[in-house]
């Protein structure tokens, strides 16, 4: 089982065993989670994580179609912990960012945005 905490430390560079940061990590985390339950994933009362012993599993369940949360909360952490200097670069993250939440809703309620496409065509 991967911890969500460690899983986004390695992608941000950060060292397991180095915690000085893992309280701002906690918190923006935490905000992703709350934003992608507001979205339809994850428990439907919320969750949230107060350790590196929080595992994905505990909060997507064994799903390969919502993989793309973990890049999604990795990303969206990186802008609030880490922002890039280069306004492109920003730009660039932002609009992976809407990508992968569009795909995030389509994967958790493809039924009704099927609808919402074809109403659309």
């Amino acid at each position: 089982m991967e911890s969500i905490l460690t899983s986004i430390k390695k992608m941000l560079g950060i060292a397991d065993e180095y915690t000085h940061f893992d309280a701002d990590l906690i918190m923006h985390i935490n905000s992703v989670l709350a934003i992608l339950t507001q979205i339809g994933v994850g428990p439907a009362e919320g969750f949230s994580i107060e350790d590196k012993e929080d595992v994905w599993t505990d909060f997507i369940q064994q799903s390969p179609k919502l993989e793309f949360v973990k890049s999604y909360t990795y990303m969206k952490v990186k802008l609030l912990f880490d922002p890039p200097l280069s306004s492109a670069v920003i730009e660039s993250t932002n609009r992976m960012i809407s990508e992968l939440e569009w795909r995030i809703q389509v994967a958790v309620d493809p039924v009704e945005n099927e609808e919402e496409v074809i109403q659309n065509e």
